[in-house]
């Protein structure tokens, strides 16, 4: 079993140095706080990953619609640019 790199020996220390500190009407405490903690950090990554996918398609979408309007522009310019060149061509 391996837990953030510590082997059962270690997460044995560790439980029973909190034991020692904070006594054991006070460990489910902790461990239910630590548990909203982590829910709730979970929640918000969650709540922030979705955000920014939600930014970045509606960007790809903002880039696409800009990016298809410039070339109707070009299409419209391009016969211009064209009788220009001839023009200039035949003098």
């Amino acid at each position: 079993m391996n837990f953030l790199d510590m082997g059962i020996m270690e997460i044995l220390l560790v439980l029973v140095v909190a034991l020692i500190i904070w006594g054991p009407g006070k460990i489910p405490e902790i461990a239910r706080n630590l548990g909203k903690f982590m829910s709730a950090m979970k929640k918000m990554s969650f709540d922030l990953t979705t955000q920014v996918r939600k930014e970045m398609e509606l960007e790809e979408k903002k880039t696409s619609s800009s990016t298809g309007s410039q070339e109707k522009t070009v299409k419209k310019v391009e016969p211009a640019v064209d009788d220009k060149k001839k023009s200039e061509k035949n003098p």
